[in-house]
């Protein structure tokens, strides 16, 4: 089955805001984790994201789409990145969200089972 591990984190505590030796060792974490998963074969796809100041949001008003700059949720965590696994089960795609890079500084993963179309248990 596949999942989504969505990365949150405090943006003011990324890489983005780190220099020289303190940015190396937090991206050489995460390319670590990366080659690991690459090499278990359960890594399908995932990116980083741009900063959440750079996004725009998309509504609906009386048919019209309006656009407006970043999201609004009022929170210390952003959305930084994603990864999409093969897991065998739920258990196994929580055990890989537990290894993530971010969450001994304070970040969290939101792990999420995509919906299989051709598998009419996953709805």
């Amino acid at each position: 089955m596949r999942y989504l591990l969505l990365i949150y984190s405090d943006e003011a505590e990324s890489v983005y805001n780190k220099t020289g030796e303190e940015a190396e060792a937090l991206m050489a974490r995460w390319f670590e984790y990366t080659t690991e998963m690459q090499q278990a074969g359960k890594m399908l796809g995932g990116d980083a994201l741009h900063l959440s100041n750079t996004a725009k949001t998309v509504r609906l008003s009386d048919g019209e789409a309006i656009t407006t700059d970043g999201p609004f949720a009022e929170t210390k965590e952003q959305l930084g990145g994603y990864y999409m696994v093969d897991a065998e089960s739920e258990a196994e795609a929580l055990a890989w969200a537990a290894k993530m890079p971010n969450l001994p500084g304070g970040g969290a993963v939101e792990v999420r089972p995509l919906m299989e179309f051709d598998d009419p248990n996953s709805m």
